[in-house]
């Protein structure tokens, strides 16, 4: 396999229609049915945080992420994490992930969620959230909602529904 000329940056403004392009490309229509992208229907987003990779001009994948809370706990949820179908297998998803958490860490913020297979998620710190401790606005495997504490003790308060801030 050669390897690939990828370019990580920061997500700016004008990378949108790029990123929902890659979405659909990488998710297909039935995303808009998922808890997690119904949460984040109508949020504010993050866009510091946003990560993108291109090979050229072409971006082949992005994450995003965006306030949400639980009652008075404000953190940031990881998603989407899309990656080019052609792309897959070649440790984009990782390299985005490990410099959303950095963006996140470094932006001062205590904690990070999302819902995904904690096997994938684990190599970067997440762990499933213990029971009855967060819940989401519609159906998830509990077993798939996952946080990453990035200051310590920011858990210990944390508990209820999860809600998106609204822009």
């Amino acid at each position: 396999m050669t390897a690939l000329s990828l370019v990580i940056r920061p997500e700016r403004p004008e990378d949108a229609p790029a990123i929902e392009r890659l979405q659909a490309r990488a998710f297909g229509p039935g995303r808009f049915a998922r808890t997690a992208y119904r949460l984040r229907e109508g949020a504010a987003e993050r866009v510091d945080l946003g990560v993108t990779a291109s090979v050229g001009s072409f971006l082949v994948g992005s994450v995003r992420m965006g306030p949400v809370r639980s009652g008075a706990a404000r953190f940031v949820m990881l998603g989407p994490l899309a990656v080019d179908p052609s792309f897959e297998g070649r440790g984009i998803g990782s390299t985005l992930t490990r410099a959303a958490i950095d963006a996140a860490r470094q932006a001062g913020e205590g904690l990070v969620i999302l819902v995904g297979d904690a096997p994938y998620y684990s190599r970067f710190g997440f762990t499933p959230v213990p029971p009855g401790r967060l819940s989401l606005p519609g159906p998830v495997d509990p077993a798939r909602l996952l946080w990453l504490e990035l200051a310590a003790g920011f858990c210990e308060g944390v508990s209820g529904l999860v809600e998106a801030v609204r822009a």
